[in-house]
């Protein structure tokens, strides 16, 4: 059985899911399976996979489709498949890092036996530059929560162990809107265990124009109980005290935005988030003028 496997959540991404796929056939090392999550896509997504499915990749290739639901449950129906040790998602735009199975399983073998949940790498632009800041050469393990608390940036690859991944409940679905921060999950992991740090790049990405990433507000619109949701977990496990205040603020907006009357009592912070309230009001109304 291969060791990882990479799983793709892809939504009308034909046009690059083609990179993905040429990445990993770069790859000096084979242990692995490529699972797609079809999210829905009504472009030509199905037939460009069966087509790489009928030749001599030297991977398996698994292809999943599912109704449109949202970057959350792609995840949801992944993890749900996935029977590998390991797993990591490469996004359907983004590029698997030169060597990066090798460097993944090597960095494993030394230490699947120290209970970490996984390894963190580096994620870095298609010209190579690292995304936000590296690791410090000292920095052996940590949280991912841990990571960002203590000075570091920009968004890093995650390789979980897939039998820890799926120890905590899967991402919360909410009627009418499709998204739920992934990090819900690492928040929850990072309160039991670390990741071994490795520091190389392991993604290359590409953020697109209409990528989650770059349409923010308008999310915060389509899909406020998911954000209620995600900040109230934060409320629960911070990064720190600075930081829950700013989650009240958000929480309390995107109460209001989803018409939610009882949301200081679910509140798991409820002085904080009766403070929050004016700045909360304030942060709606530029949340809808922009969006």
């Amino acid at each position: 059985m291969e060791t990882i496997t990479i799983f793709t959540p892809a939504y009308n991404r034909a046009h690059t899911l083609v990179r993905t796929y040429e990445s990993l056939l770069r790859q000096d090392c084979r242990d692995f399976k490529w699972l797609i999550v079809d999210d829905g896509s009504s472009d030509n997504t199905r037939e460009l996979v069966e087509e790489w499915k009928k030749k001599e990749n030297g991977f398996e290739i698994q292809y999943i489709y599912k109704e449109n639901g949202g970057m959350h449950t792609a995840h949801n129906v992944a993890y749900e498949n996935i029977d590998t040790e390991l797993n990591v998602c490469i996004d359907s735009d983004d590029m698997l890092g030169e060597n990066a199975i090798s460097k993944i399983l090597e960095k494993w073998e030394q230490v699947k036996d120290k209970g970490y949940a996984g390894i963190i790498g580096l994620d870095a632009d298609f010209s190579g530059e690292i995304i936000g800041k590296g690791f410090p050469s000292e920095l052996k393990e940590t949280t991912l929560v841990g990571y960002y608390a203590n000075g570091g940036s920009g968004d890093k690859k995650l390789v979980y162990r897939t039998d820890i991944i799926n120890k905590y409940p899967p991402y919360p679905i909410f009627e009418r809107e499709r998204y739920v921060a992934l990090g819900y999950k690492y928040r929850l992991i990072d309160q039991e265990y670390k990741l071994a740090v490795l520091n190389e790049i392991l993604c290359n990405v590409e953020y697109q124009a209409e990528g989650s990433s770059n349409s923010m507000l308008k999310q915060y619109v389509r899909n406020p109980k998911g954000f209620a949701f995600w900040r109230k977990i934060c409320m629960q496990y911070p990064e720190s005290e600075k930081r829950v205040f700013k989650d009240c603020i958000h929480y309390v907006s995107s109460s209001l935005i989803s018409k939610n009357s009882h949301f200081i009592k679910e509140s798991p912070r409820k002085t904080k988030t009766i403070l929050a309230i004016p700045f909360g009001v304030l942060l709606t109304i530029y949340i809808k003028w922009k969006a």
